[in-house]
């Protein structure tokens, strides 16, 4: 797996005369087109895609030194813990995480961060970015932002531009205008135009005056109240009272519901970046991809000398031009030209990289039948670790269950299940009722059905257990928390 270079913005020291920038990483996308890896419970912005760190890692890595400030990133409430775990891993201190009630594209997402930093420093600059992006060139990456916030600085709504390299109708583009004199590098922005069939897509490549819209921008705080004051005023008013009205939670910010969910679900380019007189783009080529399907990941990827990419266990035999990754089985590819295999521990996707839009299809399917393989994964990940299930029957499941050093599960019970758990590596401190154990590798507890117990380890290595329930309901829904470290009802 290739290391994306590090960043040089730290050494961008012509972006702090007027104060550092804050970067906004909005973390709400699902990624279903890279499906089975990426769903909802654990989207592609979470996992090692193009080096050895996640998506949101790289993206917070790009906006870390001296030019920048602590992070905003916004989320939803389920991927909390996450977000957190990975910002801690790379010692990104002093992240404000801020949790949406409901998702609503990214106009109210940002709107929600400007809000919340001008309550302090209305003339801070912004720099909204996707999550889920890869950017191949620092340097340029580097050029492009000190004209972008020179721009934003002047009261401009600045996006920024992609140098097309081939006619691609997954993305929007951008029209580019005249130069502005005023700022170097930093361009009119003519018009948006929406995601193109293959005929206009190839036109507007071939005419030159257009970009791919990357889909981030710049701002100051100040500017982008201003603009959604004139154009999008309702959504301004309950982003106001949603922030106004928000909680701590831990270390998370916690915008109110009742407001929120009355914004409308609208993106950043239509409530705003269409309509204000204040638009400009930077043309740029910094090796930009979304990332957004497995034919993107093939092109990013380290190709051997029949221009195969492979990841895991993955045996590739008279074939070329493929994309072959494995989580776990031994996945052989025989005979093929380009094609995508990717195998999961609970699903297989093979498919012609030509088709790699239609992926959202298959994950349409599987939501319409109700198979959780559409939405979830066999590990599911808790603020104390994770979990996953092995073996499930009528009236009975096999889990591991993996506890962090220091953490502890909620003091809990249960109406329709009992539960046998087995340490297999690592102690344990097990609340049972009104008694309290100390469990080593190859010892057991048994738990019945309705007593009040909690689990948690005090070592320094995480505790490992199996876990085997039976019952006659056992849905992760049969919880009732007595008492949660996390504050989760």
């Amino acid at each position: 797996m290739n290391m994306q270079s590090p960043s040089p913005l730290s050494d961008a020291g012509s972006l702090v005369g007027s104060g550092l920038v804050v970067p906004v990483i909005l973390s709400g996308g699902t990624g279903t087109r890279l499906w089975p890896v990426s769903r909802e419970s654990f989207p592609k912005q979470f996992w090692p895609l193009i080096s050895d760190r996640s998506m949101i890692q790289e993206t917070a890595a790009r906006a870390m030194g001296p030019a920048f400030a602590a992070p905003i990133i916004v989320c939803n409430e389920d991927h909390r813990f996450i977000v957190a775990e990975q910002m801690r891993a790379m010692d990104v201190s002093g992240t404000r995480i801020v949790l949406e009630p409901v998702g609503r594209n990214s106009a109210p997402a940002i709107a929600a961060a400007a809000v919340l930093v001008a309550e302090t420093e209305p003339d801070a600059v912004l720099w909204m970015m996707a999550a889920d992006a890869a950017i191949g060139n620092p340097q340029a990456l580097t050029e492009a932002l000190v004209s972008a916030v020179a721009a934003a600085r002047a009261g401009r709504v600045v996006t920024f531009g992609m140098r097309p390299t081939a006619p691609e109708t997954g993305y929007g583009y951008i029209e580019v205008g005249s130069a502005i004199a005023s700022l170097p590098g930093v361009c009119e922005l003519g018009a948006f135009v929406e995601k193109p069939d293959a005929a206009r897509a190839a036109a507007l490549v071939a005419d030159g005056r257009h970009l791919w819209n990357s889909g981030m921008f710049v701002f100051t705080a100040a500017t982008l109240i201003r603009e959604l004051a004139e154009h999008a005023p309702e959504l301004l008013a309950h982003v106001r009272a949603a922030v106004e009205q928000r909680s701590q939670d831990l270390d998370f910010i916690r915008l109110a519901p009742e407001p929120f969910r009355l914004c409308p679900n609208i993106s950043l380019d239509y409530a705003v970046a269409e309509k204000t007189r204040h638009a400009a783009v930077v043309p740029s080529d910094i090796g930009w991809s979304d990332v957004g399907s497995w034919s993107a990941l093939w092109e990013l990827g380290e190709k051997d000398p029949t221009g195969n990419v492979v990841l895991g266990d993955v045996l590739m035999e008279g074939s070329t031009n493929c994309y072959g990754r494995s989580d776990g089985l031994l996945t052989a590819v025989v005979g093929l030209t380009d094609v995508v295999v990717v195998v999961t521990e609970d699903a297989v996707l093979a498919m012609h990289r030509d088709r790699a839009q239609d992926v959202k299809k298959v994950v349409d399917r599987l939501k319409k039948a109700k198979r959780p393989e559409g939405t979830a994964h066999n590990r599911v990940y808790r603020p104390w670790g994770f979990y996953e299930r092995l073996i499930h029957g009528d009236r009975y499941q096999v889990k591991r269950i993996v506890v962090t050093p220091g953490a502890k599960l909620s003091l809990q019970k249960h109406f329709h299940r009992a539960e046998h758990w087995v340490v297999v590596a690592g102690s344990a401190i097990v609340t049972r009722d009104q008694e309290s154990v100390l469990l080593r590798e190859n010892e057991s507890i048994y738990l019945p059905l309705g007593c009040v117990h909690r689990m948690e380890n005090p070592g320094r290595i995480p505790l490992q257990l199996i876990e085997v329930q039976s019952g006659s309901y056992l849905g992760e829904d049969d919880i009732v928390r007595l008492e949660d470290t996390y504050g989760r009802s």
